[in-house]
């Protein structure tokens, strides 16, 4: 007989990440009664490992011609900044094809302008959120900067920075004499440099995330562990099927389980083309290098982030889905060029990490009602960008859930577009 699992809820999120707890957070505050359910607990996944970036200024969508153009090159080296297992090869052909069709100039293009108003939203949305989550002390202002080895490769990225430019965000490239200033220590190899003022960064994202979850709890809110296996909608509601055979009743379901949402959204009959970008990085202890901001090598495909717990080295894309065994090779390829970029860098004591990015092939999230039912509203699909653009997220799913006009169009974002 099948287990049914306490009361009807009024809304249900699934996952318990950084994108699932704020939009419970966010409902929540708007006096909906929520639950939150998750396989595993509060920042269990990506939300735990991420590189701690509030990455405002990343508008670029990664299907773009200029990926193109460097995708080859990257593809040949299996500890590159792109790879794709030979055993997912043949999985991953169909997302593929989508992906380089959404890097045409025209589709990325509009990609961008999207993702810019998304990245204005959460940007607006974030401080008042952290402050009313007693989590402002976390945040940190102190930039990105991004470093090119020679004048080429930043040549090749002025038309990036020209459409940040049009979209009004601050950038300023910078000689040798400016990157120390700003950071020193780096490798005279980078001759060119650019720092954006307006990427933050959170202390430690794993316990931002789990203090999101502490005051959840705190306010009233429920969290559950089980692992959803399926959703059915219905006239007056939710039915939500549990991996142990149990039931869970809901008016309203918010799917935000991340890289694990496609097959969740595929009980309602959605085909919708979600991937995993498999992240890798090393945790250094924190005396391990005098950090002042955020380093991103992009011509590396990684970057450098100072936490609380420690100095980060991470980033890249993997595409490998979510049952292949992880290769940390990866993790120590990015460890050994982040020594030769950062020479006083000490490498002892790291501690190494995989997880799982939830990726679409135009690079922009899904958000908004299912098309089995509007009751369904999906929150998932956001790439390296999760904890970008959870607050802004937060605040669309808020306005579909309490039927207001949603703050920015919705039309770019909706999970029907493929």
């Amino acid at each position: 007989m099948t287990r049914k699992t306490g009361a009807s809820r009024d809304v249900v999120v699934v996952g318990a990440g950084v994108i699932g707890l704020s939009c419970a957070l966010f409902a929540r505050d708007r006096g909906l009664d929520v639950t939150v359910i998750d396989r595993e607990g509060p920042a269990a996944g990506a939300s735990a490992g991420n590189a701690g970036a509030f990455a405002f200024t990343d508008i670029l969508p990664l299907a773009s011609p200029g990926m193109f153009r460097k995708a080859p090159r990257w593809l040949l080296d299996p500890l590159g900044p792109l790879s794709i297992p030979p055993a997912y090869a043949l999985r991953i052909a169909p997302w593929m094809l989508r992906f380089a069709l959404s890097a045409s100039p025209r589709r990325s293009a509009r990609a961008a302008r999207a993702q810019a108003a998304m990245m204005d939203l959460s940007r607006r949305e974030l401080e008042p959120f952290l402050a009313a989550t007693g989590t402002a002390a976390m945040l940190r202002k102190d930039g990105n900067l991004e470093l090119y080895e020679n004048e080429a490769e930043f040549r090749a990225s002025l038309p990036g920075w020209a459409v940040r430019e049009r979209h009004g965000i601050d950038f300023a490239h910078l000689d040798r004499d400016g990157m120390a200033e700003l950071q020193p220590g780096l490798s005279p190899a980078f001759e060119r440099g650019t720092f954006t003022p307006t990427w933050y960064t959170i202390a430690d994202p794993k316990e931002y995330v789990l203090t999101l979850g502490h005051r959840f709890v705190d306010g009233g809110g429920r969290i559950e562990r089980g692992e959803v296996a399926g959703l059915r909608a219905h006239e007056d509601g939710v039915t939500i099927r549990l991996a142990d055979g149990g039931e869970i009743a809901a008016g309203r379901v918010v799917l935000a389980a991340g890289a694990f949402s496609r097959d969740i959204a595929r009980s309602l009959g959605e085909r919708i083309p979600l991937e995993t970008e498999r992240g890798y990085n090393t945790t250094l202890p924190p005396e391990a290098f005098d950090l002042r901001l955020q380093l991103t090598f992009g011509g590396h495909g990684f970057v450098v982030s100072r936490l609380s717990s420690g100095i980060r080295i991470g980033g890249a894309v993997e595409l490998g889905g979510l049952t292949l065994p992880p290769n940390f090779a990866r993790s120590d390829a990015m460890l050994d060029k982040a020594k030769r970029f950062l020479p006083a860098l000490k490498t002892e004591g790291g501690t190494r990490w995989m997880g799982f990015r939830p990726s679409l092939p135009d690079s922009l999230p899904a958000i908004g009602p299912s098309r089995a039912s509007a009751r369904v509203i999906h929150a998932f699909g956001h790439g390296h960008l999760g904890l970008t653009q959870s607050a802004g997220t937060a605040r669309l799913v808020a306005d579909l859930l309490t039927g207001r006009e949603p703050a920015i169009d919705l039309s770019p974002f909706s999970p029907q577009r493929f």
